[in-house]
């Protein structure tokens, strides 16, 4: 209680730009809204798909426009962050792993997801690439 009878309110107001962990928390809470964004961009080429030749060619067309061009290299640019920090916390959340009698070192779990990712990068590129031929 304050000196008047009033109880104290702490303010709220721009409470996680009073430190820099929380700052970081957010930013990387925001690199969830390039995942949302993506999804969006991927369910409007299913129903452009669904329309037809012409609304899917439409489509294709807008994604190689300037903007659409940038829009992607932003989203990109969010994902791997968004991605280093999955891989940053994976060692914490995973349960206890054990491989020869020794739990795996968080590095070795870090470089997993990036190994796992790459990989499934590559084969969606080759199937792309065969896909188009």
């Amino acid at each position: 209680m304050t000196a008047r009878g009033k109880p104290y309110r702490r303010p709220m107001q721009r409470w996680w730009q009073r430190d820099p962990f929380f700052v970081r928390y957010m930013v990387r809470e925001a690199t969830a809204l390039a995942v949302l964004v993506y999804a969006v961009v991927l369910c409007v080429g299913l129903v452009r798909l669904a329309q037809g030749e012409a609304a899917w060619n439409g489509w294709l067309a807008a994604l190689r426009s300037p903007a659409s061009l940038l829009l992607h290299a932003v989203l990109l640019i969010a994902m791997v962050v968004h991605a280093k920090s999955w891989f940053e916390i994976m060692p914490k959340t995973m349960p206890l792993v054990r491989a020869d009698g020794s739990h795996l070192s968080p590095a070795l779990i870090r470089r997993g997801g990036w190994a796992v990712t790459a990989a499934a990068s590559l084969v969606l590129l080759v199937l792309a690439g065969w896909w188009r031929t």
